[in-house]
């Protein structure tokens, strides 16, 4: 896919990874739509991103992205500035509540599911009809701590993100004969909010083990917010057009040389999830 004149829809992006991945997209050449429910963060955004590439190239919508009809307004607001989505990018996610789960209230716990899992499915819901249509498309999801192991205390995010990254599977291979892909990133430790508000929940809420990495993490910096943003664009190239229904770090995988390896990543379920038997441990139960 060439950046020229393509747009990218991306959720969340009036701040965090969500606002730097809409600025690298508009640095490789591509037309941003950004979506956010904090009007204030959005208009500060929205004059960043004019900045490197003009009014014309930026489109700015308040939205939630957990309610169908704001997820409809959005990608009819995308299309009638643009006339086009390439690119969808679902970054959009909350925390949620943390603790132990006999302490949580089901309702914050169930809206964690409703933002980061069901507004990732209502976002490729509503773009996937428009991509048929041009027989091409990229939608690309987030991953997140909690997504391929157990994490206490963080029971709503994790169970969201490991839901997303089953979801991206199933609908790569939905996708698979109309030219379009689906993959998800899995960003790293980055110190965004959510990381001050998992420290300020406090080791109690938390517990030791989490508490500990991430005052580690703020003392650090944590990961750069760069990988993600580039992964992001690659995965948007021509050399990316086999590779989908994969789960791929930004951190420990050479997604670099992806592109040489294409045609073996089709036939193997590396990058997937999958359950580990006694034989895979060279066991015999």
């Amino acid at each position: 896919m060439n950046s020229e004149n393509k747009v990218v829809l991306v959720t969340g992006g009036g701040h965090g990874l969500g606002k730097e991945i809409a600025r690298a997209f508009l640095a490789a050449g591509f037309r941003v739509s950004i979506c956010g429910r904090n009007q204030s963060r959005l208009d500060e955004c929205r004059k960043e991103l004019e900045t490197i590439a003009g009014p014309d190239a930026v489109c700015v919508t308040q939205a939630d992205v957990s309610d169908q009809d704001d997820v409809r307004r959005l990608v009819s607001s995308t299309l009638e500035k643009f006339g086009q989505i390439d690119v969808l990018v679902n970054n959009a996610a909350v925390l949620g509540p943390l603790g132990s789960v006999e302490s949580l209230d089901l309702k914050n716990w169930l809206k964690t599911i409703e933002i980061n899992l069901c507004g990732t499915v209502l976002m490729s819901k509503e773009v996937i009809p428009h991509f048929k249509s041009r027989k091409q498309g990229r939608i690309i999801n987030l991953s997140g701590g909690g997504a391929t192991i157990g994490r206490p205390n963080f029971s709503a995010y994790a169970a969201s993100k490991a839901a997303v990254v089953r979801f991206t599977e199933t609908l790569a291979q939905e996708l698979a004969d109309h030219g379009i892909t689906v993959n998800v990133v899995a960003p790293g430790a980055l110190n965004t909010e959510m990381l001050d508000n998992t420290l300020a929940a406090g080791v109690d809420v938390v517990g030791d083990k989490a508490f500990k990495q991430c005052s580690e993490q703020k003392q650090t910096g944590g990961d750069p917010l760069e990988p993600p943003c580039q992964l992001c664009i690659f995965l948007t190239s021509d050399n990316a057009s086999k590779i989908t229904g994969r789960l791929i770090s930004a951190k420990w995988d050479n997604w670099h040389a992806l592109a040489q390896h294409a045609d073996e990543l089709v036939d193997t379920d590396i990058y997937t999830l999958r359950r580990i038997t006694p034989q895979d441990r060279g066991l015999v139960w």
